[in-house]
């Protein structure tokens, strides 16, 4: 009906559906579940007697289902940052890229609330769970440091084509909470979820030290 609606334009429902070829009834259910998703408007035919007659046309957010093909263009842009040549033009993109992220996500560090990594990497840990991303945070490990644990991962696609951006998450994450943190387990190499450990000064990888993509093969898997 969505895509009848972008070629046709406004089409009443007898005009719908003969060409769904389903009944009026079955065609007022659907328009009536697209108005109340904001995907469809309604407009009153006017000059016409009796039942009042109304043509239904996409609103801009209608127009936009169908046309989100943001993983394609987020797996190109990220190979065509991560192959760049220039060590410090490289470090600089993907700094300003983890800041982005943060934004997006409605976070900076004045705005994580805590006097101690912990209760940071909490709020840190309140904002994902927001953005449906299953997480918590224990205390656990050598000395009971603050884990960051995730459940799902926020960019699985560029994940499995790049693990870059696993580098730039824990950069995004060192940022929020004020400290050092060490990726200490990752779904990528068999674990059962992603744990970002808060306080551990070694073993740490810059983000630009992730393996380079290779351009000669396909953005896919590679685990």
């Amino acid at each position: 009906m969505i895509d009848l609606l972008r070629v046709e334009g406004a089409m009443s429902v007898a005009d719908l559906a003969p060409a769904l070829r389903i009944t009026a009834t079955a065609v007022r259910q659907r328009l009536d579940r697209l108005l109340r998703n904001g995907l469809i408007e309604r407009q009153t035919l006017a000059g016409r007697r009796g039942r009042p007659s109304h043509a239904y046309s996409l609103t801009a957010q209608g127009r936009r289902v169908g046309g989100d093909n943001f993983r394609d263009l987020a797996l190109v842009l990220w190979r065509e940052v991560r192959g760049v040549k220039d060590p410090a033009i490289r470090r600089g993109l993907l700094g300003r890229i983890g800041a982005g992220l943060a934004e997006l996500a409605g976070l900076d560090r004045a705005g994580i609330a805590g006097a101690t990594p912990l209760e940071r990497l909490g709020g840190v840990a309140e904002s994902l769970r927001r953005r449906q991303i299953a997480c918590g945070v224990e205390p656990q490990g050598n000395g009971g440091l603050p884990v960051l644990t995730t459940y799902s991962c926020p960019y699985p696609d560029l994940a499995e084509a790049d693990r870059g951006i696993c580098a730039a998450e824990r950069s995004m994450i060192e940022e929020l909470v004020g400290g050092a943190v060490h990726l200490s387990e990752c779904r990528l190499d068999g674990g059962s979820c992603c744990r970002f450990t808060v306080g551990v000064t070694t073993g740490i990888e810059p983000v630009d030290s992730a393996p380079e993509p290779r351009h000669d093969e396909p953005l896919q898997s590679r685990v």
